[in-house]
């Protein structure tokens, strides 16, 4: 007879994770606190305290995206020669510098933000967009009777940003069957080459398949709650030939809304 009293009840589980979730989960928030927080914080602080020259891009976040400019195209001229090693990159390090140096591009404004799952969402869409059509291309290669009848389509797109619109435009052509072969631009309006339509019931569903990658983009990038205008949206000639007028107007213009939301902030922190 054993001497442990109720002999015949179960012991009770361990309440908590199991050890291998514990440590990982342990792992990640210690990541955050030591790491990804206090680096935030330096960023923020360098940004708003750290100044550096024009040809720099006068503020962090345009320095981080010219450093990546460089970076890039330092690789794509050793991917090009095909070989890495010390005089590739050497060189290719000076012709970056050259390139965004002679030619520099305009700013891209960054009106919206972007959320990963919808992304991800918008990005499996375009995969089984790709393999539906490419089988339907196939088909109407091979099957027997009159060639395929193709028609120009006029698609109208409620999307704001000009980055996000370059993004739905490359979605289109990426997709086999469809082209778009104009865009009207003021209006948001694309006309595009569909492959194969011989009916209005055709058509009909190709507008609600736009309608979805309409959706699809505005929930990835252009939430209206998120929607923040950017002073250089609507300047969309080339930059070298903007007047300088328009850049004044644009740079007082930015520098008005940082004021504005500095204000804001100092309010919301009191």
């Amino acid at each position: 007879m054993s001497n442990t009293p109720y002999p015949d009840k179960p012991r009770p589980k361990p309440v908590g994770k199991r050890p291998v979730p514990a440590f990982f989960g342990t792992l990640w928030r210690m990541a955050v606190v030591y790491f990804a927080w206090p680096l935030t914080i330096a960023i923020v602080w360098l940004n708003k305290h750290l100044g550096l020259p024009k040809w720099l891009g006068s503020n962090l976040r345009e320095f981080g995206i010219r450093l990546w400019g460089l970076f890039w195209l330092t690789f794509v001229w050793v991917l090009l020669w095909g070989d890495v090693t010390w005089g590739n990159i050497i060189v290719g390090f000076v012709i970056g510098v050259i390139v965004l140096s002679v030619l520099p591009l305009p700013r891209i404004p960054v009106e919206g933000r972007i959320h990963p799952l919808a992304a991800l969402n918008l990005l499996i869409s375009l995969i089984v967009n790709f393999l539906i059509s490419s089988a339907q291309v196939a088909w109407a290669a091979v099957r027997p009777g009159p060639p395929p009848l193709g028609c120009v389509v006029r698609v109208h797109l409620a999307i704001k940003s000009d980055l996000v619109l370059t993004l739905a435009v490359d979605y289109i052509n990426l997709v086999p069957g469809t082209m778009v072969v104009e865009i009207d631009h003021v209006h948001r309006i694309l006309y595009i080459h569909v492959f194969d339509v011989r009916t209005q019931k055709q058509v009909d569903h190709f507008h609600k398949q736009m309608a979805y990658v309409e959706r699809q983009f505005i929930k990835a990038f252009e939430r209206d709650s998120e929607w923040h205008p950017s002073p250089y949206h609507g300047i969309d000639d080339d930059y070298h030939h903007v007047p300088y007028t328009d850049r004044r107007r644009v740079a007082e213009a930015d520098a008005t809304n940082r004021r504005v939301r500095r204000n804001r902030k100092e309010r919301a922190d009191q």
